[in-house]
């Protein structure tokens, strides 16, 4: 494979977003007080599959748009055909819901919701007042599917998830809304409400007790450091919507999902979680200079 295929690859997977994935599963775990083991593993394999199904059909979907707005865009550009992006996404999705049920039936079952949200939401959502609260939901999932696949009891830990679910949730539902007006620009609300987002979920990080041990010292970078990635652009974007500094603050509040997620796990008594997820957020960073995250 040459090297301008595979960089259109990268491009239509958003390479860079990809590091945000596996801080899901492991929060869903820490949430539920297991380790990482192989259902966590399994559970971030299926996550990684669905979460670039989703890229690839979000490419095919737009295309006749991106013709327009982002010719520059693996499909409208004719390095990727559009039957090849959608094949992808196919077999991605299957891939991925198959890796969940090798994890047992809840995170099975999970995995298919979370199929379904991203498919509907690439398929129609996208464009209705509904779509950032699917993909929010989606994101929720994906934390519900590392905690229903790390713990021997299957759904019964599930309840101890749903705050770091729902938090996961708000700040994806706060990003996109920002993300659908990053090519026409103009909407100050959007970065504005979701500057309010990201200094609430803070102020309620920087409240809730760190969990005993190890974890203490890590109470206060995480949500420091999620604030500090998200802010400043949203800042920026809420004072001058234009198009640049819309698109910088949705590729500054994807990647302050990881700090986010360090938060979490730390919050949750998970000190090497904790660490392990933010040691992803250099390599985020690193290949959003070279790919689009957006």
């Amino acid at each position: 494979m040459s090297k301008t295929t595979l960089r259109a690859w990268a491009e239509l997977l958003r390479l860079p977003a990809l590091f945000t994935v596996p801080g899901d599963a492991l929060v869903g775990a820490a949430a539920v007080g297991a380790r990482p083991g192989r259902g966590t593993f399994l559970a971030i394999g299926s996550s990684v599959c669905l979460y670039e199904a989703g890229m690839a059909l979000n490419d095919w979907a737009d295309r006749a748009e991106d013709a327009v707005d982002r010719p520059h865009r693996p499909i409208p550009s004719g390095r990727i055909r559009p039957g090849t992006a959608l094949a992808a996404a196919g077999l991605l999705t299957a891939a991925g819901v198959g890796l969940a049920a090798r994890a047992g039936r809840v995170p099975a079952v999970i995995s298919t919701a979370l199929a379904a949200t991203v498919w509907a939401y690439d398929l129609g959502l996208k464009r209705t007042p509904a779509g950032p609260v699917a993909m929010g939901a989606a994101r929720g999932l994906d934390v519900l599917l590392g905690a229903g696949a790390s713990h021997r009891d299957g759904a019964k830990p599930l309840p101890s998830a749903t705050g770091a679910a729902l938090t996961m949730t708000v700040h994806t539902t706060a990003v996109t809304a920002v993300s659908r007006h990053e090519t026409t620009g103009g909407n100050a609300l959007a970065p504005t409400a979701a500057l309010v987002t990201t200094a609430t979920l803070t102020s309620a990080l920087l409240r809730t007790p760190v969990g005993r041990g190890a974890a203490a010292p890590l109470g206060l970078p995480g949500p420091t450091a999620y604030a500090v990635t998200a802010a400043r652009p949203l800042l920026h974007a809420a004072l001058n919507p234009s198009p640049p500094l819309t698109q910088r603050a949705v590729g500054a509040g994807i990647r302050a999902m990881i700090p986010l997620q360090a938060a979490l796990a730390a919050r949750a008594g998970a000190p090497a979680t904790a660490l392990l997820t933010a040691a992803l957020a250099p390599l985020a960073r690193r290949f959003a200079k070279k790919v689009s995250v957006t």
